[in-house]
């Protein structure tokens, strides 16, 4: 006769989400494309609105979904096995991301320490200077592309090291959140997320001045060749992820703020919206240093 006890493991039924979310991404991609044609051509077609009920499919499956989730875990039909599951795709998800910044930021070590030296002649490359285009100098950043088009650097100081304080701030704030959680002090815990909800805020609207600057005042676009591009690949893309942390941090904050949801044993959806905001904060930084400093 067999004593052991095996621990359950709640499997979910068929869910219509996956299958919502996929058609809801489709007009995304589609509706985008058909929309850059339509600017281009300068024409009004179906691209703009097609991709905006994209967007909504997705939120609405996004707010669903996520429902379903929470409905199940406060119904207590999750295991500690099925806790260890979603611990470790997060951080999958989390090691994924790592590697996409890893390809930005080894297109940007490529092109300065690689392709611009090339450029210049180095490395027995004398012709490659000579044919392509000789009067250029083997200087980082480029501010100056072989169409001639000039620009302007965007300095470390002002904006971006504002942005830089207010993220290593957030970053205090939000583990002030998760001490509050572990000790049941739950003011602490709803006035440390807030403040990093807000700093996140903060941080995106001075990211949307810096570019307004960098666009209208400095002449740095998309096509100030490959420092521009470079420069708003990573920024971009981060501004993106801080974009997505402060969604997460925010609903994580309703939960407490409404439902009075999470305790000290069962609080990994707060632990899973911390990580990331660590994470994002931690790719801030070798961004500041790389992309702004160096």
């Amino acid at each position: 006769m067999n004593n052991n006890e095996y621990e359950k493991y709640y499997v979910p039924a068929q869910s219509p989400w996956p299958i919502v979310g996929a058609v809801g991404l489709f007009c995304i991609a589609f509706g985008a494309g058909n929309y850059v044609n339509d600017i281009k051509n300068e024409v009004t077609g179906f691209g703009g609105y097609l991709l905006l009920a994209g967007m909504a499919i997705v939120i609405f499956m996004l707010v669903g979904w996520f429902r379903n989730v929470i409905d199940e875990s406060m119904s207590g039909k999750y295991s500690k096995q099925l806790d260890r599951s979603f611990r470790q795709g997060m951080s999958w998800f989390i090691f994924s991301e790592v590697m996409f910044f890893g390809a930005f930021f080894g297109a940007l070590l490529y092109a300065r320490v690689f392709s611009v030296p090339w450029l210049g002649g180095a490395s027995n490359n004398a012709m490659t200077h000579e044919v392509l285009w000789p009067a250029f100098e083997a200087i980082w950043p480029l501010t100056k592309t072989p169409s001639g088009v000039v620009t302007e650097a965007m300095g470390w100081n002002g904006l971006p090291l504002i942005n830089t304080i207010i993220l290593l701030i957030s970053s205090i704030t939000c583990h002030f959140a998760h001490v509050g959680l572990e000790q049941n002090k739950r003011k602490q815990l709803k006035w440390g997320l807030g403040l990093t909800v807000l700093l996140g805020c903060i941080f995106l609207f001075l990211q949307v001045e810096e570019y307004t600057h960098a666009y209208q005042e400095m002449g740095l676009m998309l096509s100030s060749g490959m420092y521009g591009n470079t420069f708003y690949l990573l920024t971009g893309f981060h501004g993106l992820h801080v974009t997505l942390g402060t969604i997460m941090l925010f609903i994580m904050f309703l939960r407490i703020v409404i439902k009075d949801h999470f305790t000290a044993e069962n609080s990994f959806g707060f632990q899973a919206a911390s990580w990331y905001w660590h994470f994002v904060d931690v790719v801030w930084v070798c961004l500041f240093i790389f992309v702004y400093i160096i």
